[in-house]
């Protein structure tokens, strides 16, 4: 698989969302993600806004469905999604149910492993329920939290590798990378690189950050290009 980046709109206005969006793909930004602020904040006019300006970009939905799976696909499908994200904490059968939406609606999965608690083990499994990509994350409350207790936090590259090697789906990495270490992420295996807090994002605030953002996303994005092909198993 080519690799691609993904950029995950950690903010929670249409207006912020659209001026980023607008940076990330004249940096080459391949994929747009409604993160889940802007979800939160805006519902499914975000992800119309989005659709309505970038008419050919793959858009994700960062809902983190935990239930009621099918109806909230439809939502997201309805409103331009192309992708998906159920959370592998969820019930089997609302994984399931996710997954057949997606079939119905001709949207892609991405099932998330936050706070299983074994993560390969659960990307696994969601996998095996059909889910298209695995995404490999370590929450943001988890790594701040823990850190202030000076207790030890393993980044998600510790168990990238295990995670690419158990499933025959991408993969992507998400919880607090650097610059230096998204770029890496092909390496692993995972061919989509997701840029956000703290890179091109401020988290706490959950605004664009300030700087040469477009800058910072040009020079991911052509490193990350050129990659070249990421097998996938």
């Amino acid at each position: 698989m080519k690799p691609v980046v993904q950029i995950s709109l950690d903010v929670t206005t249409i207006e912020e969302a659209l001026e980023t969006a607008e940076k990330a793909i004249r940096a080459g930004v391949d994929w747009l993600e409604v993160g889940t602020p802007l979800v939160i904040a805006e519902g499914m006019h975000g992800v119309r806004a989005l659709r309505e300006r970038y008419k050919g970009t793959p858009i994700i939905v960062d809902l983190k469905t935990m239930d009621g799976g099918w109806l909230e696909v439809e939502l997201m499908a309805g409103a331009g999604a192309t992708h998906v994200v159920v959370m592998g904490q969820a019930h089997r059968e609302t994984i399931e149910l996710v997954v057949q939406a997606g079939r119905d609606f001709g949207v892609e999965v991405m099932g998330d492993n936050l706070g299983m608690p074994d993560p390969v083990e659960g990307a696994r499994a969601m996998a095996n329920a059909g889910c298209d990509i695995i995404i490999h994350h370590v929450g943001f409350d988890y790594r701040t939290v823990r850190r202030e207790r000076g207790d030890a936090v393993d980044g998600p590259l510790v168990k990238l590798r295990e995670i690419v090697d158990a499933v025959s789906v991408p993969v992507q990495a998400v919880g607090g990378l650097s610059l230096e270490e998204a770029v890496e992420v092909p390496r692993y295996g995972a061919p989509i690189v997701v840029i956000g807090a703290p890179l091109a994002i401020d988290a706490h605030a959950f605004q664009a950050a300030a700087g040469d953002v477009e800058g910072v996303l040009r020079e991911i994005c052509e490193r990350v290009h050129d990659y070249g092909d990421v097998p996938v198993h």
